[in-house]
């Protein structure tokens, strides 16, 4: 009796290959990936939350901070500029002069820093899973809001305080941040391209934003520049922003062509540093 053997009929063995997906770099503008962008708005809201909560996790007086550290430099200085020095605050009184300033500052030096370490600073993030970049930075701008918020409260309990009414131009307040959110996210996507192959910009980022609010009316007034000079300091874009922000709390003078020019100068700090994020993408993965 004879075995048939099993490999007399042999099955075919299929030649079909399994489908392969290659992912591409995309450059310039497009690399953005606006509609990934879009659908990934959870995870936007997700590390804005967790963002809010490392930074008052553990600390004595949680979102206080946010309204203490302004207080403080407020404080301080009312007693050397307002005080000892004498700085003019266009006949209102310094304290509010000077805080309805640095409010808007404080949110703006924050979300920059912030965004300036927002690669580096999720590196573990970067290397496991993909996920537009974008969103590391944006979350960043997003969680400051809380502050920015408390601070304000702030501002209102002042005006109270020294007798200042509510004007209409409050309206137009949030156009305001909006410029100073643009600004901060425009210069925070170059710093954070760069802080990616040069950790040093960490060390220079807080240097910068020092000498940039010397160069901002934070502590004194932008009427003391007139002529030349005027047209140069307006393009520092946050003269325009700290000049909107005391007009539409405390009636001071409006800031006039400076808008156009701080509006002019973000839409350039805003493309250059999408493109230049976009470019650093491509490589980040292996260098953060």
């Amino acid at each position: 009796m004879s075995l048939a053997s099993s490999d007399a009929n042999p099955e075919p063995v299929s030649s079909a290959v399994a489908p392969q997906l290659q992912v591409r770099a995309r450059r310039g503008w497009q690399g953005v990936g606006w509609r990934e962008l879009w659908q990934h708005r959870e995870l936007l809201g997700f590390l804005a939350w967790r963002d809010i909560r490392v930074r008052y996790k553990q600390t004595l007086l949680g979102a206080g901070w946010a309204i203490l550290q302004p207080l403080l430099s407020m404080v301080v200085f009312t007693l050397f500029f307002g005080g000892l020095l004498k700085v003019p605050s266009e006949g209102l009184p310094y304290a509010v002069f000077t805080y309805a300033a640095l409010v808007p500052w404080n949110y703006f030096s924050q979300s920059l820093g912030g965004a300036a370490g927002s690669l580096v600073g999720n590196a573990g993030l970067i290397t496991k899973v993909y996920f537009p970049r974008l969103i590391l930075p944006l979350s960043g701008l997003l969680a400051r809001l809380v502050d920015f918020g408390a601070a304000l409260l702030v501002v209102f309990a002042l005006m109270l305080y020294y007798r200042l009414p509510l004007l209409p131009n409050l309206v137009l307040l949030p156009a305001f941040l909006l410029l100073a959110m643009g600004i901060a996210l425009g210069v925070g996507l170059w710093l954070a391209a760069l802080n990616v192959y040069y950790r040093d910009i960490q060390v220079l980022v807080p240097f910068l934003l020092q000498l940039w609010m010397f160069a901002t009316p934070v502590v004194y007034s932008s009427t003391l520049l007139s002529g030349p000079w005027r047209i140069l300091y307006s393009l520092n874009p946050m003269v325009a922003v700290i000049e909107g922000f005391r007009w539409c709390l405390l009636g001071t003078a409006a800031p006039g062509a400076s808008v156009w020019v701080a509006l002019g100068v973000t839409v350039l700090l805003l493309v250059s540093g999408v493109v230049v994020f976009t470019q650093t993408q491509r490589t980040m993965a292996d260098v953060v």
